[in-house]
C-alpha cells in the first residue's frame, strides 16, 4: 500500500448518472478510491457498482453495504458486479463477517469490518481482524453524529488503532484537519463524504464545486 495515505470519497447519492458525475470530478482532482454509497446501492443497486467498475476498471471500488446478514450472498453479488471491497458491520453476528471473508477470498475482494456503534470497539476489530477482514472502518454514523454534536471517529481512533494490525480508515463527518489528525495517528485511509463533499441534510453534493473542494483537500491530505 505504501506510504502515501489513501483518500477515498463517498458518492452518498441515488442514481447512477450522478454518482458517476461525482466519480469523474473524484478522479479528476486526484482521489484514489470510489466508495458506492449505501444511498446509491439502496437506490441502484448492482447497477451502481457496474457503472463504476466500467468507468473505472483498475480503481479500487468500496460497496458500503453495512452488510448485517446473508453477508456471503450479498457480497457475492458485489463482487460480481466489479466491487474491490464490501462492508460488513462489526455488531454483525461472527458467521456473517466469515462468510463476507470467504467469498472474497473467492472473488480475489476485501472486507472491510465497520465498527459503529459496537460496545467495545478495540475488542471488536480485533476480532473481525481474526476472522480474516482486509481493514477496520472507525465510523460514527451520519444520525449519531447529527444527533449529538462534538461526536467524531477520532474519540474512538487511538484504540482500535492500537488493537489490530491491518489498515484502519476513519470516517464520519470529518474536517480536512481532523482527516490529517487521522493520518498523524496512524490511519492509512481517509474518507470524505457528508457534511464536506456530499451534503449534510440530503443525498446531493455540498458545493458546485466537488472537484474544487477535492482538489484542495487532495493538495493537503497528500502534501
Amino acid at each position: 500500500m505504501g506510504d502515501a495515505p489513501i483518500i477515498q470519497v463517498s458518492l452518498d447519492v441515488t442514481t447512477v448518472d450522478e454518482a458517476l458525475e461525482l466519480a469523474h470530478a473524484a478522479m479528476r482532482a486526484g482521489v484514489d478510491w470510489l466508495e458506492a454509497g449505501t444511498p446509491l446501492i439502496l437506490a441502484e443497486g448492482l447497477r451502481g457498482v457496474r457503472a463504476l467498475r466500467a468507468a473505472y476498471p483498475d480503481t479500487p471500488v468500496v460497496a458500503d453495504l453495512k452488510t448485517m446478514d446473508g453477508a456471503g450472498l450479498e457480497a457475492e453479488m458485489m463482487f460480481k458486479a466489479g466491487a474491490t471491497m464490501t462492508v460488513v458491520m462489526g455488531q454483525a453476528h461472527d458467521a456473517s463477517i466469515v462468510e463476507q471473508v470467504k467469498m472474497a477470498r473467492r472473488y480475489g475482494g476485501q472486507v472491510m469490518c465497520d465498527v459503529m456503534l459496537c460496545p467495545n470497539k478495540p475488542k471488536r476489530a480485533r476480532e473481525a481482524e481474526a476472522l480474516g477482514v482486509d481493514y477496520i472502518i472507525v465510523h460514527t454514523g451520519f444520525d449519531e453524529r447529527n444527533m449529538i454534536p462534538g461526536l467524531s471517529p477520532l474519540d474512538d481512533l487511538p484504540a482500535v488503532l492500537d488493537a489490530v494490525k491491518i489498515p484502519v480508515q476513519a470516517v464520519g463527518g470529518l474536517t480536512v484537519e481532523q482527516a490529517l489528525q487521522t493520518l498523524a495517528m496512524g490511519a492509512k485511509i481517509v474518507v470524505f463524504g457528508a457534511p464536506l463533499v456530499i451534503s449534510g441534510s440530503e443525498f446531493r453534493a455540498a458545493s458546485d464545486d466537488f472537484e474544487g473542494v477535492l482538489r484542495e483537500i487532495v493538495r493537503r491530505v497528500k502534501g
